[in-house]
């Protein structure tokens, strides 16, 4: 039997949907979901694995643009030691003589901050005309803030 109400003249039903019910189901679920999160493990995928790799890391050819636009080119960067000067429409060659055959060793350009963006361009451009293709820019990463 619908419920009643007394108000007024006579008796008239009320016709609105009660929500508490429903809330308060919804709340239950909520608390059971939170609750039972935390326990659920995060699915584990067992990967294969390998040896590991007979390849030496690669150790990049260093092209330097000072300020100055002077041109150096390092054949290991890692020695530290300046490399020889050389024009700068000779870095394509320089860079493809540098490699010795070995087309994938990357090249990274490491240019001072004064040295305009056309000129850096313009260096990148030459090493892909001679046919280098893994060509970088090397940046020197500050801390963080």
């Amino acid at each position: 039997m619908p419920a009643m109400s007394s108000r007024g003249r006579g008796r008239r039903t009320i016709n609105e949907i009660n929500m508490v019910p429903f809330i308060d189901v919804m709340l239950v679920l909520l608390i059971i979901f939170m609750v039972t999160a935390p326990l659920i493990t995060p699915s584990v995928i067992n990967l294969p694995s390998v040896d590991k790799a007979n390849k030496q890391p690669d150790r990049p050819i260093e092209i330097v643009i000072k300020s100055d636009d002077e041109v150096q080119i390092k054949k290991d960067p890692s020695t530290g030691s300046g490399g020889n000067s050389i024009p700068m429409t000779q870095i394509g060659a320089a860079a493809k003589q540098a490699q010795g055959g070995d087309a994938d060793r990357p090249v990274v350009i490491s240019a001072d901050k004064t040295v305009k963006y056309e000129t850096v361009v313009k260096a990148m451009n030459q090493l892909k005309r001679s046919g280098i293709e893994r060509v970088g820019l090397s940046v020197q990463t500050t801390g963080a803030r």
